[in-house]
């Protein structure tokens, strides 16, 4: 039986018993850059849901569940799931509507403020329900594992480069920086892709209330993780004066929730920087493994968002003065200058 005989047969059986009327709709909602698929059904009553396939080879349902159970004990509109079937990979959700963030965001870029205002507000809620032993920790094993993504498929497979040992010296040197300043920042719940793409505008709502996804992958680390992943987006860019207005209204929310953010702001966006630039280095190895492993080349598109991240925060700080030499070296440009501290 295929996989797509396989999720008729469920919906047939295990679906349509529990809602009893005319024939069920089904059509394409979404997919991502992991295995699953998301479809929306149609009720009779002209309610919808979303069936997350997930084949259970490749994916496992139970993170999602369990995520989705903290989000909704932190008070986060979440898809809450109505029927699961991890044996198959089959979970049924409640659908928080049809309007992303990122599609309003570049509809409306004049809102963005009015949009991600409200945001700050759900990340601070999801970061305050944080304690330790409930999800897997973000530790340097993992850490090392996504940074190593980037000399792997960035650089071997998709330059088709190969370092020397010095310049795979100078790649060590930077992960371990990155590695040691991440695990020195104080642990809270980490979403893992907290940005526009993943995030819902809550049409039932008289007020916009953010609505959360794609958290299967949330883990237990540092507080300034997904604050970076929000506004060093993958799919949407932010001037930098707008970004550090919108990372100071979290810095002061989070002091105010009582939240352990570093006290000096100064600090703290040192922090929020070398943390974005683990993220960038593991989004390029991931990017490219898309497309050279699993057939998913739309994402090698963004490289050069995320390379220009990484540019600016290697051109910022003296320490990572001998990463940007090894990215000019790897793509045969000028040596890059900048304002360094």
């Amino acid at each position: 039986m295929s996989r797509d005989e396989q999720l008729q047969a469920w919906v047939a059986t295990q679906v349509a018993p529990r809602y009893p009327g005319a024939d069920i709709g089904m059509a394409p909602a979404s997919a991502d850059a992991s295995f699953r698929r998301y479809f929306r059904l149609t009720l009779a009553d002209g309610s919808t849901r979303i069936l997350m396939d997930a084949p259970p080879d490749k994916e496992d349902c139970r993170p999602f569940a369990h995520v989705a159970e903290l989000l909704a004990a932190a008070g986060i509109h979440a898809p809450k799931v109505e029927l699961a079937d991890f044996d198959q990979g089959f979970l049924l959700l409640t659908d928080l509507g049809r309007i992303g963030y990122l599609a309003a965001l570049q509809a409306e870029p004049d809102l963005a403020d009015v949009l991600m205002r409200p945001v700050l507000d759900v990340l601070v809620r999801w970061q305050c329900a944080s304690r330790p032993d409930v999800l897997p920790p973000y530790d340097a094993a993992l850490l090392r594992r996504e940074l190593d993504l980037f000399p792997a498929w960035y650089i071997e497979r998709h330059l088709g480069r190969s370092l020397s040992e010095a310049q795979r010296q100078t790649l060590a040197q930077s992960f371990t920086l990155l590695i040691e300043a991440a695990l020195a920042q104080p642990r809270v719940f980490v979403h893992r892709d907290f940005m526009p793409r993943n995030l819902m505008v809550v049409e039932s709502e008289a007020q916009l209330t953010p609505g959360v996804l794609d958290f299967q992958d949330a883990v237990y680390g540092p507080i300034t993780y997904d604050v970076v992943s929000l506004f060093r987006d993958a799919f949407i860019s932010w001037d930098e004066e707008q970004e550090i207005d919108w990372v100071v209204r979290y810095w002061e929310k989070a002091r105010a929730a009582g939240l352990p953010v570093h006290a000096d702001f100064g600090e703290f966006w040192q922090a929020y920087e070398w943390m974005g630039l683990q993220r960038h280095l593991k989004v390029l190895g991931i990017f490219c493994r898309l497309k050279y492993r699993d057939g998913k080349a739309a994402y090698i598109a963004d490289l050069p968002r995320f390379l220009g991240y990484v540019r600016k925060v290697a051109g910022r700080y003296s320490a990572f003065k001998p990463l940007l030499v090894l990215l000019d070296a790897l793509e045969d440009k000028p040596l890059a200058t900048g304002l360094t501290f």
